[in-house]
């Protein structure tokens, strides 16, 4: 059989732990039979970033920014114990934020929808894609503890030494207070990120924040997503017959809570983190959630929702057998193949995309499959598969 031909190489960044197992046997097994795999090779593994000071990783952003689209393997963001067992220099900064800073990206996660893996809402139907806006807010804040009575304000200082000044509150006795901020083109980035992203998946877009308590932090936030979307977006929704809105976030919730799904809802950065848990576990695990991260330029990046399955990694360098769940990993792959298919103009290629995500739904579907979804699934004699008979298994139906 030929392989499928590729054009422009995939930046391809390698990871940890058994995820970083789990991408060999993917890439043996359900890639390089089939396609001409060409790709620029970034490790990302803790060791090989301890050892380029971090640097491997603004690489392969800059990598990503230069050929358009990225396949990422799931990464360890250390903390103290990390840094004791790896013997690493220092505390080394999540390589994901570190590429969606490079790439002033926005987060766009959904569920994948099999059959037998019911979402606990019943009237969900179709995906609920969270789009979450990913700087500032409490993830930057600065915060306080008050000891005792005091006035606590909010001060500016501008570039000529002019103050301004807003009361926070006048403290009685002890409390604790917190600082948080945004950047306006980090904001109009998450617009045309989220814009363009309901554009490419013909899907609405819904937008929710508190702006009727926070009338200057979340309305900014309001008026800067209808300012841009009536300037440049309007028309292109109109004609591609889909809509945008925006409502209250308890508003939002409620909505989301009766509707049938197929959507995407935009969140800012807390509420987004939230959300994505919430949706990823009502409609079953966070190893069946897709996620792209997608930069106003249009740059995409792909990588499963989860970490890199630590305690079953432990378990594999034992030699124990383990059951790890790799639909997450495979679709990362399936939507970077498709995404370059698509800006190559190779519709070979992107068919190979679609037939893989449908040879893994379809051995879910026949009973097959790992253990993590046996227990939660409505199918009757299911047949639980280690994580390699689980990829050999889609192989067979691919």
């Amino acid at each position: 059989m030929d392989k499928i031909a590729m054009k422009t190489p995939l930046v391809e960044m390698d990871g940890d732990e058994m995820t970083r197992i789990l991408w060999k046997l993917i890439k043996e097994e359900l890639i390089l039979p089939f396609v001409d795999l060409k790709t620029e090779y970034y490790d990302l593994g803790l060791e090989k970033r301890n050892e380029t000071d971090d640097q491997i990783t603004v690489d392969s952003a800059l990598a990503a920014k230069k050929y358009g689209v990225a396949v990422k393997c799931a990464t360890i963001t250390p903390n103290a114990a990390r840094v004791k067992e790896y013997n690493l220099k220092e505390m080394w900064k999540s390589p994901n934020g570190t590429i969606r800073a490079i790439l002033d990206g926005t987060v766009f996660r959904a569920p994948i929808i099999v059959k037998g893996i019911e979402p606990n809402v019943r009237t969900w139907k179709k995906p609920i894609t969270i789009a979450r806006h990913a700087y500032g807010d409490v993830y930057k804040a600065a915060e306080m503890k008050i000891p005792g009575a005091g006035k606590a304000e909010l001060v500016f200082t501008d570039e000529n030494g002019n103050e301004t000044r807003e009361l926070i509150h006048n403290f009685k006795g002890s409390g604790v207070l917190q600082g948080m901020h945004n950047l306006t083109s980090s904001i109009e980035s998450f617009a045309r990120s989220c814009f363009a992203y309901a554009l490419d998946t013909k899907q609405d877009l819904w937008f929710a924040t508190k702006d009727t308590i926070s009338k200057k932090y979340d309305h900014t936030f309001k008026d800067i997503m209808q300012e841009i979307f009536d300037a440049e977006y309007a028309d292109k929704f109109k004609e591609a017959g889909i809509t945008y809105f925006y409502t209250l976030i308890d508003d939002a919730v409620a909505r989301v809570m009766k509707s049938e799904g197929g959507y995407i809802w935009a969140c800012k950065n807390y509420d987004g983190d939230v959300m994505s848990d919430m949706i990823s576990s009502a409609f079953g695990s966070l190893a069946m959630m897709t996620s792209v991260l997608v930069s106003p330029d249009g740059c995409y990046e792909y990588e499963a929702a989860h970490g890199t399955v630590q305690r079953h990694y432990y378990k594999h360098l034992q030699g124990e057998e383990t059951s790890t769940n790799s639909v997450a990993t495979i679709f990362a792959w399936s939507g970077a193949l498709r995404k370059r298919g698509e800006l190559d103009n190779l519709p070979d290629l992107m068919a190979f995309a679609d037939k893989l995500e449908a040879a893994t739904i379809a051995t879910i579907e026949e009973g097959k499959m790992t253990k993590d979804l046996a227990l939660i699934t409505t199918l009757e004699n299911v047949t639980v598969l280690n994580s390699a008979d689980f990829i050999r298994a889609i192989r067979g139906k691919l």
